[in-house]
C-alpha cells in the first residue's frame, strides 16, 4: 500500500473466475468512499494512462478498481501508444481479445468490489476505446449504477444490447473518430438517442482517444468538458 496525498493506492487485487484469477489496479480515497468505479482499459493494458484515471477518481473521492483484461493472454500487459511495436501488439490483443469472457471478467470485477473499502454498495463503469465498447455491453447484461463510455470502437455492431439497457449511460464520441466513422456514428445515436437513460456527447473536430491522458489525440478542452460531464453524472448516479 502506497499513499499519495490524498490517495492510497493499493497492492492489487486478486479477482476470482472459474477460469482462473486475474489482477485489478485499486486507488481510493483515504476519506470514506462515495462508490466503487470500474475502470476499463484500451488496447495497452492497465497502463500509465488507466492508472492516473483511477488516481484521479481516488482523489474525486472514489475507490478507482482497474481489472486486467488481457490476463488469458498475457497478464499485465502495460504498454503506451508512442511506437508503433506497442501498436500493433494492441491491435494484436485487441484482435484475440474474447468479448463475452471480457464481460464476464468486469462482471465478476464489480461483484468482489461491491461494498469492498468501506464504499457503499453502489458500483459505476468506465470506459475507454475497447473498454468503452465494453462499459456498452456490460451496463446492459449486468446493471451497474452507472456507466460512461468514451469512443467505444464497434458499439455499432452490438447495439441489440440496448434491448436490455436500463442502467443510466454517457457516451463521448469524437466527430473525426478514425476508428468510429461517421456512420456508425449516426447508427448509435439513432439506436440510443431516444433513450431516457442514455446521454450522447459528439465533440467537433476531435480524434480518437481525445481524453488519453498526452496521448498523440490529446485534447485538453474536449478532454476537460467530457470530464466534467462524466464528474456531474457520476455525482447524480452514484450519489
Amino acid at each position: 500500500m502506497t499513499k499519495h496525498g490524498g490517495i492510497i493506492i493499493d497492492e492489487p487485487l486478486t479477482i476470482k473466475t472459474p477460469d482462473g484469477t486475474f489482477q485489478a489496479y485499486v486507488a481510493r480515497p483515504r476519506a470514506l468512499p462515495l462508490a466503487t468505479i470500474v475502470v476499463i482499459q484500451e488496447i495497452f493494458g492497465v497502463n500509465a494512462d488507466l492508472r492516473e484515471t483511477c488516481n484521479e477518481l481516488a482523489a474525486n473521492g472514489y475507490v478507482a478498481v482497474s481489472p486486467d483484461l488481457f490476463w488469458r493472454m498475457q497478464p499485465g500487459v502495460d504498454m503506451s501508444d508512442r511506437t508503433e511495436e506497442e501498436w500493433k501488439a494492441g491491435m494484436t490483443f485487441y484482435m484475440g481479445f474474447d468479448l463475452e469472457a471480457g464481460v464476464s471478467d468486469i462482471e465478476a470485477t464489480m461483484r468482489t468490489v461491491r461494498g469492498m473499502y468501506g464504499a457503499p454498495e453502489k458500483v459505476g463503469l468506465l470506459g475507454f476505446c475497447l473498454g468503452g465498447l465494453m462499459t456498452f455491453i456490460t451496463s446492459a447484461r449486468h446493471g451497474p449504477d452507472a456507466a460512461v463510455a468514451y469512443y467505444g470502437g464497434n458499439t455499432d455492431m452490438h447495439l441489440t444490447e440496448a434491448k436490455t439497457l436500463s442502467t443510466p449511460l454517457m457516451i463521448h464520441l469524437a466527430e473525426d473518430d478514425e476508428y468510429i466513422p461517421s456512420l456508425a456514428q449516426t447508427k448509435i445515436k439513432a439506436a440510443l438517442n431516444d433513450l431516457a437513460n442514455v446521454e450522447i456527447y459528439s465533440y467537433p473536430a476531435c480524434h480518437h482517444a481525445f481524453a488519453r491522458h498526452r496521448g498523440v489525440h490529446y485534447d485538453t478542452s474536449a478532454a476537460e468538458l467530457a470530464g466534467r460531464r462524466t464528474a456531474e453524472f457520476f455525482g447524480v448516479y452514484l450519489a
